[in-house]
This record gives structure tokens, sequence and C-alpha cells, in this order.
């Protein structure tokens, strides 16, 4: 056999060789690819994403798409072919199993916080859209959860209004965290509270609740630290004056919070807010309006823009990260509140382009 032959041979028996170990070579990695984008304004799955009742509405056009990622499943073997040809795709990204999946996060369980977070941001973003309306909400402050086996448990439950802890008066849910750890463990804290039950027939029937109770928990020792706590987590609970409901199912995670705050000031307000253009964006939102970071924002740029999306409202604590390979014919746009979204939007309706506060790598 040929000299040239004999080594091209042995050549490619080696490479048949290294390709297959690295099949067999499991990595501790996992990917992220662009996921569906989903018009806020459109329908997705045969009905209206967002449906609104008893408030005037308003016809809209184009797109304030809201952006996901695909990752893949917690119990997913990637081999080390894999992980290379992902490290060298442009539309895939490879990280650290622990940092989809932290602690040995099962799939079950992370769908399940994934889920829990969609529905906050869901919650917050029709509050923020209302208070962005100057259109008046009302809050109060809950039990949100009560963990098991905690001195809380049996006596207070999901869903109560808690209006004072020991006599003082509860207006944000951090406050009831500062009462309680004002007591040593062992000793009782009282709180005020409107049963679940009693809260929601109230709320059905348009009327301040009439009913409260006074219910003493003993305080016990923090697992970590020498806090005195019952083992509840307190959240905000709101009241709107008409119905909002958002319909997206199979998705999770918070950072849809803008584009859906977008979706109900667009719905409820006689100016167009897009003016026909393909505007996609991502980011979470407060109450308040506030626009935090969210993951994956090179993923969503992928996708929008690969949907049509000419520009992207883009959390400003992503920017420098998006900033560095920024799809062709996407310009992200920075935003830190719900109201730079909107002047932005109105910018991009009038064609001031110029005026578009962009990102920069720095």
């Amino acid at each position: 056999m040929p000299r040239r032959t004999a080594t091209m041979l042995a050549s490619t028996l080696m490479l048949i060789a290294l390709l297959c170990v690295g099949v067999l070579i499991k990595v501790p990695y996992s990917e992220m690819t662009p996921g569906p984008t989903v018009n806020t304004l459109g329908d997705h799955g045969g009905e209206p994403v967002l449906q609104i009742s008893g408030h005037k509405t308003y016809p809209t056009s184009g797109h304030l798409n809201m952006t996901t990622v695909r990752v893949t499943s917690a119990d997913y073997n990637m081999n080390l072919v894999q992980a290379v040809y992902g490290w060298l795709a442009h539309d895939n990204i490879v990280v650290p199993h622990e940092t989809l999946y932290p602690d040995g996060k099962t799939e079950e369980q992370s769908s399940q916080e994934n889920a829990e977070e969609f529905s906050q941001s869901q919650e917050s973003a029709k509050v923020a859209a209302l208070k962005e309306l100057d259109i008046p909400v009302q809050s109060r402050v809950i039990v949100s959860t009560v963990l098991k086996d905690s001195p809380a448990e049996g006596k207070l439950h999901a869903g109560d209004v808690i209006k004072a802890v020991d006599g003082k008066e509860v207006k944000q849910p951090e406050d009831v965290a500062k009462l309680v750890t004002q007591h040593k463990p062992g000793q009782k804290v009282v709180f005020t509270i409107v049963p679940a039950k009693e809260a929601a027939a109230a709320e059905k029937a348009g009327k301040e609740p009439s009913v409260t109770e006074q219910i003493a928990v003993t305080t016990q020792k923090a697992d970590d630290d020498d806090r005195a706590v019952v083992g509840i987590q307190a959240g905000t609970d709101h009241t709107f004056p008409f119905s909002i409901d958002i319909k997206l199912a199979d998705v999770g995670g918070p950072s849809a919070g803008l584009m859906f705050a977008l979706g109900i000031v667009d719905k409820l307000t006689p100016d167009d807010l897009t003016g026909g253009k393909f505007v996609a964006g991502t980011g979470t939102i407060t109450d308040d309006g506030v626009v935090g970071p969210i993951g994956g924002i090179g993923m969503k740029t992928v996708g929008a823009r690969e949907r049509g999306a000419e520009y992207f409202l883009t959390p400003a604590d992503n920017c420098a990260t998006a900033a560095k390979d920024v799809p062709d014919g996407l310009t992200l746009v920075k935003v830190k509140t719900i109201d730079d979204a909107r002047k932005s939007l109105q910018d991009i309706r009038k064609g001031k382009t110029s005026d578009l506060p962009q990102c920069t790598t720095k």
C-alpha cells in the first residue's frame, strides 16, 4: 500500500476513533438556543394573548413581541462532540449545567419555579401598565406561602391578608419580616389578618372586608442564623378595576414582563405605540415599572431578528452584552423603565430613530 494512502487511512481511522470517544464522553454542560417569539398584541393558540374587558380598548398594529430561550432538559447528557459544536455555532450557547439547574434542581422543580415567576411577571405587568396610565390599583400584603412544619402552619394560610403585626400596620411585604425579626425565637408575634375566604368574598362583592382575626404565632430560630421566624413568605395581591387576562401557555420565567405591560398600555390608549413597526424586546418589570435584566439576551436578539424584528427593547443592564453581537438589521434600544420604552416607541413611530438611546458595549 502506498505510503500516502496508508497515511490517509490512518488519519481517517484516528478521526473516527476520536469522534467515537467524543460521543461517549459526557460533559456537565447544557445548551441554550433561540426560542419562539409571540406578539403580545396578537393571537396565540387561537385566542388573543391579551384579553381586556370592562374598559374601553383601541385597535393596535405592528408587533410588540416577547422573546424566549429554549434550554436542554435537566436530564440531558451532552457529549463532548455536541459541546464543541455548540461552542462553535453562532446561534447556540453552551453553559455549565448548574447555571440552568443549580443545586441539583430537577426538571419538575425548575418548571414549577418558572411557572411561578411567569405568573408573578404577569401580575406586575398589569400593575405597571395601569400605574403608567394613572389608573388606580388597590394593593394589599398577603401570606404568599406557608412552609411545611413551620410554626405558622395551620394558623396562617396562603391568601390571608396581613393588616398588621403586633398592632403595627403593614404596608409592604418586607414590613412583615422586619416586625417578626424584632422578636427573639420562642416569643409570640400577633398577626392581624383578614382570612383568605373573607378577602376573596369581599373582593367579589366589590367591598372592603370587615372581618379581621388576631392570630398569635410562636416564633422559632431560623435555620441559617439566630433570626426569629414563623415560616411564611409575604407577598402582594392586587385588585384591578377591570379584567385583564394574559393567555399564553408553555412559557415560564419573568422576562416577558415589559412586553406584556407595553401590550396592555397599547390596547388601553388611542395612540398606536408601534406605528405598525415590528418591535420585540425583553425584561422583567416591577410594579413601579422598573425594567430588570434577564438571561440569554444573545439568543433572544437572534430569535427576534429571525422572526422579523427591526427594533429590540433591551434592559439597560443587558445592553453591554447584547451590543457585542448584534444581528444585522436589528437596533438595540436601551430601556430602564416602562416610561423609557413608551418614549422610544413614540420616536420609532415618528421615524425619529436618531433619537433612540441605543445600546453600546461600554
